[in-house]
């Protein structure tokens, strides 16, 4: 063994023990040479190769740093199992490449961060996003698409804009994202609210709903539902744009997890549009990081000036620095390269969550795990004493996330679980998801 790899174990060993001095802090190079008797060099090779496999972090003029035990993932002895975060482990981020997207954004368009840019957001990622979309079977002109501040920007504007139809309601599925819930509710905004489960939504409700319930437009995620994990047939999705057609209803197209879905035939219900009902809405945050704020909206012409003036009244334009970074990394093909490797990373876990539930069977509870994405999902069939359910699970550090924040309070449900598995790994997954299972059959009445 080289003894720049005798340090590397050396490290390892020492942050799986506890034995360093300094929990958060690696020793100095100093410190390591004359254990080691090596150079300065050999130290610094070590080094860069823990910061490469992110296992360490450099902080200029102060040192070394341990990514997990700052974030405070894998350094306790009882470490929380999380099946409750969407957004990107930190470990899966490659940000050195992000980093030097950020750098090149501030050199390329470091005029316009001192000025307000064009509320449509920037031209240069927007005729680069036009491109890089067709992928997802996405077709539409430049002028149609607009960069957003995150998709929670834009379904607050949407939720209060006024639209063309004149209609006022607005109808989500039961469950849904609870961030749209929870802007409605807030806001006082009138909303109806439609049942989707395992097996999807009844389009005879459907119908109804949008021929009598004066309804502006419907909210859906077609796609690897959340909470649900559900996603619709090709047949559900035509027959919900008929029905918007007819009824003259708007569709918002939440398509959150579009880059995870490895059925490359499983096309957003905007590439069946064919009257300009459907509002198709992409985040970036949550398979890069949720501090990135960036967006991508595509409105029909008839919504896009008075969704602009809406806009430029609620954050006069997007951060430029931000958008300029997102189109350097889809450009030099490090996000197609990044998305790779997430969607095999999540592929294994997915797949690794369906196993352990087969090998775990209990007949009162359900469950929808699908072949990728971020998340399956849970029923259980009975009342459930969920309150003890949560306190159970904190004792066993196994966190999960409060699923009935997706109803609106008429349609208030405790019998679902979400399941994420962007902060475990296939390990963790294996152990926990027997212990949580037990947990909740114990407490169903």
């Amino acid at each position: 063994m080289l003894k720049y790899e005798e340090i590397i174990e050396y490290i390892k060993n020492s942050i799986k023990t506890e034995k360093l001095d300094h929990p958060k802090k690696l020793p100095s190079i100093r410190f390591i040479q004359n254990l080691f008797h090596c150079s300065a060099g050999t130290v610094l090779k070590a080094y860069t190769k823990l910061e490469q496999d992110h296992i360490i972090y450099s902080v200029p003029k102060s040192g070394y740093y341990i990514i997990n035990d700052f974030h405070d993932k894998s350094s306790s002895k009882h470490p929380i199992i999380d099946f409750s975060a969407v957004n990107l482990n930190v470990e899966s981020f490659p940000y050195k490449n992000f980093q030097h997207c950020l750098n090149k954004s501030i050199d390329l368009y470091k005029e316009k961060l001192f000025t307000y840019s064009d509320p449509r957001g920037l031209k240069s990622l927007i005729t680069v996003l036009s491109k890089h979309i067709q992928s997802y079977q996405i077709f539409t002109k430049s002028d149609n698409i607009i960069i957003t501040s995150s998709s929670q920007q834009v379904l607050n504007i949407l939720s209060t804009m006024p639209f063309p139809n004149g209609k006022s309601n607005i109808l989500v599925e039961q469950p849904t994202y609870y961030g749209m819930i929870k802007y409605l509710e807030l806001n006082n905004i009138p909303v109806l609210g439609i049942n989707r489960d395992f097996n999807g939504i009844d389009l005879d409700e459907l119908e109804k709903l949008f021929k009598y319930g004066n309804i502006k437009f419907f909210y859906t995620i077609p796609r690897f539902h959340n909470p649900t994990g559900t996603s619709y047939s090709k047949q559900e999705k035509q027959e919900i744009i008929k029905l918007a057609a007819k009824y003259d209803v708007y569709i918002v197209e939440d398509d959150i997890a579009a880059d995870l879905d490895m059925n490359k035939k499983n096309d957003p219900m905007f590439s069946y549009d064919t009257s300009s009902k459907v509002i198709y809405l992409k985040s970036y945050s949550k398979v890069l990081m949720p501090g990135l704020r960036v967006a991508a909206l595509i409105l029909p012409e008839l919504l896009i000036n008075k969704f602009l003036e809406y806009k430029r009244w609620t954050d006069i334009s997007s951060p430029i620095l931000s958008q300029g970074a997102l189109e350097i990394y889809i450009k030099n093909g490090m996000f197609d390269a990044h998305m790779k490797h997430l969607v095999s990373l999540y592929a294994n876990r997915v797949h690794s969550l369906k196993s352990t539930l087969l090998e775990n069977k209990h007949p009162r509870i359900n469950y929808n795990i699908p072949d990728s994405g971020y998340f399956g999902c849970l029923y259980i069939n009975g009342s459930l004493k969920y309150d003890k359910v949560i306190t159970e699970l904190q004792h066993k550090n196994i966190k999960i996330f409060d699923t009935s924040e997706c109803f609106l309070k008429e349609y208030k449900c405790n019998n679902y679980f979400r399941l994420t598995i962007s902060e475990v790994n296939e390990k963790q997954i294996v152990k926990n998801i027997p212990i949580l299972l037990e947990v909740l059959n114990k407490y169903i009445d």
